[in-house]
Formats: C-alpha cells, structure tokens, sequence
C-alpha cells in the first residue's frame, strides 16, 4: 500500500505529519528520518484499529486485499 503523506515544520522545531486519506492520522518526529518510522507506526496503529469496528454477520466474509 501505498499513501500520500503531508509533512509541515513544526514551530518548535522538528516536523509534524498527517495522511489526508486516513482522518485523524498524525504523527511527529525531529527529523524526516524518524517522521518517517513514526509516521508509519502511525499508520499501522489507525488501520489496526478500524479492525476492532468490523461487524460480521453470518452472511457476512472478511479478506484481505493488498492495494
């Protein structure tokens, strides 16, 4: 998978991160290197906890797709 990320300076010093297609996405780091590996986690984390929200019901199947 593959997504877009928007990085910004932060004020006070370092930089901030959000992922426009997964609202309420964020994360920070000193610099890009470490952005990149928190950003990441980050992440993995919201798309782990969308999980937790799926309902199956017996007509019901889940996959997992790879995009």
């Amino acid at each position: 998978m593959t997504l877009k990320i928007l990085i910004h300076k932060a004020e006070e010093g370092g930089y901030w991160v959000e992922v426009p297609s997964l609202p309420g996405c964020f994360s920070q780091g000193e610099n890009i290197d470490e952005l990149k590996i928190n950003v990441k986690e980050a992440i993995e984390g919201w798309l782990q906890v969308g999980e937790n929200d799926i309902v199956k019901t017996k007509d019901s199947e889940i996959i997992e797709l790879l995009v």
